[in-house]
């Protein structure tokens, strides 16, 4: 966007601007950043995988790869796969588009299932509706950090040879029948990205009971190299400059200063995450009046881990205008993603999500979130009740 067609937003003088989302960081992270960084080694090593194993413990899961994204996490659980252009991997529309896109970087055909109208996961009927013989994988996302219905996904998928990786970049923390999302599938996704939940600045990882996956994918992440650069220059004493390349691969690894920053974060999890969880009860306690205002469900046999707060109103852009007329940045998670102009040609039925995307706003939701600004954003929101 040119900077003349760029909409400048005034704020009443003193109001101070609440966004949507704000990383919680401590001295405790600064710490251990300076500590990697006097360190002498920055890069791919024990700082890494000190974080993979505490990781692989909290998620009760046999191993915990990091890498450098959530989007770097799907690509290489996918790319295990060893996918063909004529095979197909069953993705929601409503979520972020890397989970499309790592589909493609496959050089599969991604086939976009509808949501659930109240908690926006993966719709369980569209996907019976449109599981093939070509399909090899499903990703389910646990979107705002509410578990999807696995139990209804197996259910669906069967005893067919379809893999399910999910895609859990915003339920780091979240439970699914009383168990931690992390090692109930195959394959499992983490993202750390600067806003979400558990973050590194970015980041992400692959958590997998199988040790064969898992050395693969540690390889994967360092272009398909034998031994990373820590490991030849710690393990073996003096540095041994040869190694082998077994498989393609990528630059996708994690380096020691995202890790020491996600060895704090892990620590506060919980305690970040019940804040969320405070946040939450405080805008639905404040918005029980109203019956125009939709708020998000949890249902009885998950704990979300609440990344997203998410609303459903009529007149949502005008309610997007008014809120940042007061100072609050609201978001809007997601445009489906088989609306957008690369996947339009596919021309992919989601009517739910066409209907619904209208709808949905998401408020400010982050641990530091404070008393006066949740009142803030509660205030805003009511008092644009009128103009409906």
């Amino acid at each position: 966007m040119k900077k003349s067609e760029e909409k400048v937003i005034k704020f009443k003088k003193g109001t101070e601007f609440i966004p949507v989302f704000r990383p919680s960081i401590t001295q405790a992270e600064i710490d251990a950043v300076t500590e990697v960084m006097r360190s002498g080694w920055l890069g791919l090593g024990p700082v890494t995988e000190k974080f993979e194993k505490a990781l692989a413990k909290e998620f009760e899961v046999e191993h915990a790869i990091g890498v450098n994204s959530g989007t770097a996490a799907l690509h290489l659980s996918l790319h295990l796969l060893d996918l063909k252009p004529d095979d197909e991997v069953i993705v929601p529309t409503i979520t972020f588009v890397s989970t499309a896109h790592v589909v493609h970087y496959c050089g599969a055909r991604v086939v976009f299932a509808d949501v659930e109208d109240d908690t926006l996961c993966m719709n369980m009927d569209d996907v019976r509706r449109k599981i093939t013989d070509r399909t090899r994988a499903v990703i389910p996302v646990h979107y705002g950090g509410h578990p999807c219905d696995m139990n209804g996904l197996r259910e669906v998928i069967g005893d067919r040879k379809i893999t399910i990786i999910e895609d859990a970049s915003h339920a780091c923390g979240a439970e699914y029948n009383g168990k931690k999302i992390g090692g109930l599938s195959p394959l499992t996704c983490f993202s750390f990205h600067a806003v979400k939940n558990l973050t590194c600045g970015e980041g992400g990882a692959v958590l997998t009971h199988n040790s064969t996956w898992a050395r693969k994918l540690r390889e994967m992440r360092w272009l398909g190299i034998s031994k990373d650069t820590f490991t030849r220059s710690s393990r073996e004493r003096v540095y041994a400059w040869q190694y082998w390349v077994n498989e393609l691969g990528f630059k996708y690894h994690l380096h020691d200063i995202s890790a020491a920053i996600g060895i704090v974060q892990l620590k506060r999890l919980k305690e970040n995450n019940l804040k969320r969880r405070q946040v939450m009860e405080r805008y639905n306690n404040g918005f029980s009046d109203h019956t125009w205002i939709e708020t998000p469900p949890e249902q009885e046999n998950v704990t979300s881990s609440w990344h997203i707060y998410h609303i459903k109103v009529p007149e949502r852009d005008r309610l997007v205008a008014h809120l940042k007329r007061k100072g609050i940045a609201p978001g809007v998670h997601y445009y489906p993603i088989h609306m957008h102009p690369y996947y339009a040609p596919q021309n992919a039925q989601c009517p739910i999500a066409e209907e619904i995307w209208k709808r949905i706003i998401s408020l400010p939701l982050f641990p530091d979130l404070r008393e006066d600004e949740i009142n803030r954003v509660i205030e805003a929101v009511i008092s644009f009740e009128g103009s409906i």
